[in-house]
Order: structure tokens, then sequence, then C-alpha cells
């Protein structure tokens, strides 16, 4: 499917309101409510609006401590990497894993309801046979920048 300018516009515009009404959307990407909205219809049944959500604040809810570990492992070779993802897959405070290169092998964040809870989590990791080598834990202190969810449809290449 080709987009088009006002596609993207409509994007951009819906990943950052899904509440948006027709009429503030078409005149947002200066379209008449009806073509816009079957621009939107159209994206719909693409697949490529999947649907609408809530983004909900969970820290207001249960607040939570995040730490950013740095790992690596004692080997290196495919059996310990799957045998590790597989622990962080299956562990529910750890919130975000990235491989990385550059002396390290991970980057997660870790969301626990303390730092205790947070060390006691580690504590077992170094126990298990994962095969952790060494780790550095960073406390967040102040967040600067989140992750937004909104579409940037500069940011595309076609």
């Amino acid at each position: 499917m080709k987009l088009d300018r006002y596609d993207l516009k409509i994007l951009s515009i819906l990943s950052r309101d899904g509440r948006i009404t027709k009429s503030r959307l078409a005149e947002s990407i200066n379209l008449s409510v009806s073509p816009c909205w079957e621009r939107v219809r159209r994206l719909e049944k693409a697949g490529i609006i999947e649907g609408y959500s809530a983004q909900i604040n969970a820290r207001v809810l249960v607040p939570k401590t995040p730490v950013w570990v740095q790992i690596e492992l004692k080997q290196h070779n495919a059996e310990s990497f799957q045998r590790f993802e597989k622990l962080v897959q299956d562990t529910a405070a750890v919130t975000e894993c990235v491989a990385v290169g550059g002396g390290v092998d991970y980057l997660i964040k870790v969301e626990s309801e303390s730092i205790d809870a947070y060390q006691r989590l580690i504590d077992a990791w170094l126990t298990s046979d994962i095969g952790i080598e060494r780790y550095f834990t960073y406390i967040v202190t102040k967040t600067v920048k989140r992750p937004s969810p909104g579409f940037d449809g500069d940011a595309m290449a076609f």
C-alpha cells in the first residue's frame, strides 16, 4: 500500500491522540471530513492502524524503582545467550532488554518494588546457573525523556 503525505500525517496525529474527533483530524491535515475518514478506514483495513488504546501510567498505580543493568555473560555461545534471554522473558520485573556490542552483552531495565527487591532478583540470578560473569547496576535518579508511542512519518524512508 502506497502512503502519501496525508496518510503519514493521519498516522502521526492518531498515534499521539487516538481520541481526536473526525473533524479536528480532517482540519489538522487540510481535508474535508469524508475523505479524511475514508483514509483512516483504508489504513485500518490495511492493518496499518491496528487499534486505539489509552496509555496507563502504571507508576501511579504501583510505584516501581527503575534500575538499568549491564550484564556480561561468562560464555559467548548460542546456548548461553538463549538461556539468559529465556530468563529475561520469564522475569516480569524486566521491562526492557537489548543485546548490545561494545564490552557488555545486554542492557536490561528492571522495575521492582524497591532496591532490596532488585538486589534479591540479581542475587537469585547470580546463584543460579544462568552464567552471569559480571553486572553493573545503575539506579535511575531522574527520567529525562520517556519513549513516546507516537509515529514520526518524517522518519520513514520510502
